[in-house]
């Protein structure tokens, strides 16, 4: 037999008024609820992963004929809140007109961006795997110069997409590449090696700047670490100078330099104590500056 309903009494409305105010006022955030929600899909195959590559989603497919098995999960209102959303979100979206317009934008303004392409020239030092090698770069041809590739929101062509290769061309050159990728290529341009002031403002502009990075890391041991401008215009200078005597590996040098200049307090900052330290320019010529000046040295620790 059918649940009886339940009568809605004053008190009960009264009450249901009461928890909808406080929820909007936010004063329930915390308040654990037990609510029902659609089980995640967390299968996973190597089999699954390659016919993903090939543009079929199994588990969409499948998931389709299945019917929902919903779970119950307890989280907080603020937590229960997002889910909710999330579902509701998902039924207001037509599936279809999203994938086709996604199609349309990438065939029309997208940019595809191919790096490392010196790693497959063929006429490079290294005898093996040269055949392999030029086997890729005719594999990209098609795509390059305009092809229909077929992916899991349907048939996408590559003739008006704009690509971008780039590559450290140190041990080769863009001539090593077959002639039919070269002539794919045919605007090419020469990055400008980074100077010491590149090196300062990588350090300081970005979001994710390194210096931040670390001063956050080392933080979590309750060390409060501040630079002068000083000492990251010295660690910029070093890093210009190790780039030129030994090999240039551009902006990767700041990593190696300042994990060498922070170890200590990488590695003792826990036992340490200390509320906040600055990093001076002295600190900076005192741990790494004898390093830096010898060649043998900063080749295999900087």
């Amino acid at each position: 037999a059918p649940e009886e309903q339940e009568e809605v009494t004053d008190a009960i409305r009264n009450e249901r008024l009461s928890a909808s105010e406080q929820l909007k006022r936010g004063l329930l955030e915390n308040t654990e609820v037990t609510i029902q929600v659609e089980e995640a899909n967390q299968t996973f195959s190597p089999q699954n992963d390659m016919l993903g590559s090939m543009g079929i989603d199994l588990n969409e497919t499948l998931g389709a004929l299945r019917p929902k098995k919903m779970v119950k999960r307890t989280m907080t209102v603020k937590e229960a809140r997002e889910v909710f959303i999330k579902e509701e979100s998902a039924k207001l979206v037509n599936s279809a007109d999203l994938a086709d317009g996604a199609i349309k934008r990438a065939e029309n303004t997208g940019i595809i961006f191919i790096d490392e392409i010196d790693k497959i020239t063929s006429k490079s030092k290294q005898a093996s795997g040269e055949v392999s090698r030029e086997g890729v770069q005719r594999d990209i041809l098609p795509i390059v110069e305009g092809s229909q590739i077929k992916t899991k929101y349907g048939l996408l062509k590559t003739d008006h997409i704009l690509f971008i290769a780039s590559g450290a061309f140190h041990e080769s050159k863009p001539s090593d590449l077959i002639a039919e990728l070269q002539g794919r290529f045919p605007i090419r341009v020469e990055l400008e090696e980074l100077k010491a002031e590149d090196f300062y403002r990588i350090l300081t502009e970005p979001t994710n700047a390194l210096i931040k990075q670390y001063m956050a890391l080392i933080g979590t041991d309750n060390i409060q670490v501040t630079f002068t401008k000083e000492a990251i215009q010295k660690i910029a200078e070093i890093a210009y100078k190790v780039n030129h005597e030994t090999e240039n590996i551009g902006a990767r040098r700041l990593h190696t330099i300042l994990e060498k200049l922070l170890e200590d307090l990488l590695y003792e900052g826990p036992d340490m104590q200390m509320g906040e330290i600055t990093i001076t320019e002295a600190y900076v010529t005192d741990k790494i500056g004898s390093i830096a000046g010898d060649k043998d040295l900063s080749r295999y620790i900087l």
